[in-house]
């Protein structure tokens, strides 16, 4: 099940998006208090986030840049704002879509399901090993009833080490596939992503499942 997050200030509207992506399957969270919104969305972990541009404390422009920053979750801009240059703004900041209200919500629903399918694409649902699962559908690693959320770069690092398990792949082939260009990513963005999530495996008692390689890259015993 993927997991929404709607950054909406206006009651009704999110009440009614919230109900609507639940009917089609979806795990909805909502923001309901902004002060703290950019914390609460690094919480939240979810596979994509539909924000609106006006709303308090920061706007939807400043909030997608500052996302952008240290997350790469699918962002669609949903907002009464219709311009060209809202549109344009909106994308060169990082935004993934952009709908504008009042919006068909079959046509939204198709553009949710599209970028979901374009994100996520490839990924068996779960891949089991000798001592833990990788859900990759729910974006958690599980190990004897203790699980732990992944976010959506460590989801793709862990589909592109289980591949083909025990290969080798290289620092260069991963830059590339989680970020399509290895020139626009600084080296030491991997290497923090590798640790967070050996981090993750030992939070619930696995050990010692990526393995460097010196000079190759890594892999999964």
């Amino acid at each position: 099940m993927y997991k929404i997050l709607i950054v909406e200030d206006q009651e009704k509207i999110r009440n009614e998006l919230g109900e609507l992506l639940r009917r089609y399957g979806y795990e909805v969270v909502i923001i309901e208090e902004f002060e703290n919104v950019l914390e609460d969305i690094k919480k939240a972990e979810a596979h994509l986030i539909l924000l609106d541009i006006n709303l308090p404390v920061y706007d939807g422009y400043y909030i997608c840049k500052e996302i952008r920053q240290t997350l790469d979750t699918p962002i669609i801009i949903v907002t009464s704002r219709d311009s060209d240059m809202d549109e344009l703004m909106s994308m060169n900041l990082g935004a993934d879509d952009f709908v504008t209200k009042p919006y068909n919500t079959q046509i939204l629903l198709a553009r949710i399901s599209v970028l979901l399918k374009r994100t996520y694409a490839g990924y068996q649902e779960v891949v089991q090993f000798n001592n833990f699962k990788i859900n990759f559908s729910k974006g958690i690693l599980i190990n004897d009833g203790q699980e732990v959320e992944l976010t959506k770069n460590e989801i793709k690092i862990l589909a592109c080490l289980t591949k083909d398990k025990g290969c080798i792949v290289s620092r260069e082939d991963l830059v590339s596939y989680l970020w399509d260009s290895e020139w626009f990513v600084d080296d030491n963005t991997l290497t923090v992503n590798i640790n967070r999530l050996r981090k993750k495996f030992e939070s619930i008692g696995v050990e010692n499942v990526i393995q460097t390689k010196r000079g190759q890259g890594y892999f999964i015993e």
